[in-house]
Order: structure tokens, then sequence, then C-alpha cells
């Protein structure tokens, strides 16, 4: 048996071990992708979809037009427009229809998952892979303690906090300046 302390060493040990399995080529894809965006869309379901807007919220702190799909204030994709999705099976019936409605209307489509050769992956423009284990344990070929998606849930979250530093790095941002735009009706 082990103690809480324990556990979470172990999970610092798979996350530490993850980040030498993405691609660099691809998250420069992604982070020129935003760049270029005139709007940017974020989807992911249940705990992908909560990273996601994780993301969404970063990204308006940066004054970009960031959007979560499904909010009541999200506006309509236009063919300027980036949708980034967030799935680590990437066969979310729901994210599907998704990508393909955005690539329909014209739209870049960015995947994030555990499979680049999913549905989602190739309908998409750019597809980062990220280690994990799909929650129904089918072979992903990375074992890992976590319950579930857990261990590509938490890298999601990590790898966009990356992104949001490689934003700000090329858009010469500090937390100063984005603190600027945090709610503050809270």
């Amino acid at each position: 048996m082990m103690e809480t302390t324990q556990y979470v060493d172990k999970i610092i040990r798979e996350l530490s071990q993850t980040v030498d399995l993405i691609s660099n080529e691809e998250a420069e894809k992604l982070v020129n992708g935003i760049l270029e965006s005139k709007k940017i869309f974020v989807a992911g379901a249940g705990r992908s979809g909560l990273m996601s807007k994780s993301f969404a919220m970063r990204m308006m702190h940066m004054g970009l037009d960031a959007y979560v799909v499904g909010e009541t204030v999200t506006p309509n994709l236009e063919k300027d427009d980036i949708l980034i999705i967030g799935s680590g099976s990437g066969e979310t019936k729901s994210l599907v229809s998704m990508a393909e409605k955005a690539k329909s209307l014209g739209g870049t489509v960015a995947v994030v998952t555990i499979f680049p050769e999913s549905t989602i992956g190739r309908l998409a423009d750019i597809a980062i892979k990220l280690p994990g284990s799909p929650k129904d344990k089918s072979d992903s070929g990375y074992k890992t303690i976590q319950p579930m998606g857990s261990l590509f849930e938490q890298t999601l979250l990590l790898f966009y906090d990356a992104v949001i530093l490689r934003l700000m790095e090329k858009k010469g941002l500090d937390s100063t300046t984005m603190f600027g735009r945090h709610a503050n009706l809270e």
C-alpha cells in the first residue's frame, strides 16, 4: 500500500517521461496556426474539455479571440479560424462531427490526441500526438498507473500551458501584461 505522496511522485515521474515523446515540429505548427488565425475555438469532452477550457482562458488573457465550443457566447467559425480539439481517442462522435463541420466551413482543424491515425486525426490539418493510455485501456503503447485517461488529460494541460508560454514568447508578453485581462468581477 502506498501513501498519497508516493502516488504523486509516481504521477510526476510518468509526466516527466511524456515530454520526450511530443513532437516539437507539430507543436510549433499549432503555435503558428493559432497566431495565423483570426479566432480560436477549443473543444473536448469530459476532462479533456476542462483542459481545453483552461487553454482558452489563457489565450483570452493574452488578448487572443479564443472561445469554447458550446458556450452561449461562442461566435461562428469562419475560414480564417482554427478549431483545436483535445481528444484522447480521436473518435468521440460529437467531436468528429465538429471537426467535419469546421473543415466544411474552411477552418483549420488541429487535434491533440493519443491516436493521430484516428478519425479526427485524419481530418486534422495539424495533429499532435501525446502519450497516454486511453480510457478503455486498449493498447496505446504507453503504460500508466493512473485510471482511465488521466495521464493524457494531465499531459494535455501541461502541453497547452507550454503552448501558452511559446505564444507569450513569440508575442513578447509576460505575466504582468496578461494579468490585466484577468477576470475582475469575481
